[in-house]
């Protein structure tokens, strides 16, 4: 292990990183407040403005991904496809293996310059979660309950909010519903199997139901779909705790644009769609177990400065006064004020480690542990 390895995993790196981080978010969390008041006056400014914000957030931990751990990324797309990818409001098709998943989906939107303004279909009790809730909060996130007949109503109005949205998105979305595992696999493909559709070896059913309601809620404001099928070359299953280690991966990432007008727009017919769209991504995933590689031509699209110039900025003004704040607390000579500063710190550490843990697959949702086939699609 080099010294700058060495650097990385030592627990003052990531209390410095996690510090940037919750105080940065707190900041941002405090102006996107400020920004209600704007909101009635000009609601396009305000939209441009938190952008902005969320972007100041979402990319640190891109940063994270990218810089930090120094993570690469190898896209198959054909390149007629390619420049579209910064131009137009699309549904991002992600599939659902690993606890960083939502990160590498963050680092496509960054990359294509859209990670500021992207949303996700998240769920309900994540609007309460400091920092990357509020911020999605204010973001317009779409967030349901994952009961059916309320979500129905209020994900088709969140939606149709997005229509005059004043720059280009990406709505991420997991069809799958939850994150692959093998007891998951296991009662999916029994549903599967009770509703005689062809079993999949690497991805869990996908949820239609949400599918068929976003494109046919953004239909006339999103372009197309862009099925993306990700991969980590060796086996390998990153964690986010790796990442924060600076262990270093290489994702490969096969994207294919396909135009919403394509789509079904009927419910079955759009559901068909959807569980065909699953089988050739399971053939893409067959095809990258046997050769170690997605089939089609691979594009270069180097990371971007601005993540990192941000997190930067960011620490050059929290770690400053930080550092005169932990002088005086040294030269105060006062044990009890010494004390009260390392419980803090440890309860923020605490605090940051129970963040990171949530992403863990052993502490996934149990959404899909348990089905009821004559209830789901």
């Amino acid at each position: 292990m080099g010294l700058i390895q060495l650097l990385k995993s030592q627990f003052l790196s990531h209390l410095i990183f996690l510090y940037v981080f919750l105080a940065s978010g707190l900041i941002v969390n405090l102006l996107q407040l400020c920004t209600l008041p704007l909101r009635l006056v000009s609601k396009k400014l305000a939209r441009k403005i938190n952008i902005r914000l969320c972007y100041s957030i979402s990319s640190q931990l891109v940063v994270a991904l990218e810089w930090w751990s120094g993570t690469e990324c190898t896209l198959y797309t054909d390149p007629k496809s390619y420049p579209l990818y910064s131009k137009e409001n699309s549904i991002a098709v992600l599939n659902h293996c690993s606890e960083i998943d939502f990160l590498c989906g963050w680092t496509f939107c960054e990359r294509f310059g859209v990670l500021g303004s992207s949303k996700v279909l998240a769920k309900q009790e994540l609007r309460y979660v400091p920092i990357i809730g509020w911020m999605w909060y204010f973001m317009e996130m779409v967030f349901c309950k994952r009961k059916w007949e309320e979500d129905r109503r209020t994900v088709a109005e969140s939606l149709q909010n997005l229509h005059d949205y004043p720059e280009n998105f990406w709505f991420l979305l997991f069809c799958e519903g939850t994150r692959f595992t093998p007891k998951k696999h296991e009662v999916s493909m029994q549903v599967a199997e009770s509703k005689g559709l062809p079993k999949l070896k690497y991805h869990l059913l996908p949820r239609t139901k949400g599918f068929w309601v976003t494109v046919q809620n953004l239909r006339g404001t999103a372009a197309a779909v862009y099925d993306c099928t990700l991969n980590f070359r060796n086996k390998e299953a990153p964690t986010l705790l790796d990442i924060l280690n600076g262990k270093k991966y290489h994702a490969d990432l096969y994207v294919r644009r396909i135009p919403l007008e394509l789509i079904p727009e009927g419910e079955a017919e759009c559901a068909a769609w959807l569980h065909k769209l699953y089988q050739e991504k399971d053939s893409f995933q067959e095809h990258y177990t046997q050769k170690g590689c997605f089939p089609g031509p691979t594009v270069t699209h180097p990371r971007r400065p601005w993540a990192l110039i941000n997190w930067i900025c960011w620490a050059c003004v929290l770690l400053y006064p930080l550092g005169l704040l932990l002088v005086q607390l040294v030269s105060s000579g006062s044990i009890l004020t010494i004390l009260v500063s390392v419980i803090v710190t440890f309860a923020a550490s605490l605090g940051g480690r129970w963040m990171i843990g949530q992403t863990e697959t052993n502490r996934g949702s149990s959404y899909g542990n348990k089905e009821v086939p004559s209830k789901n699609n």
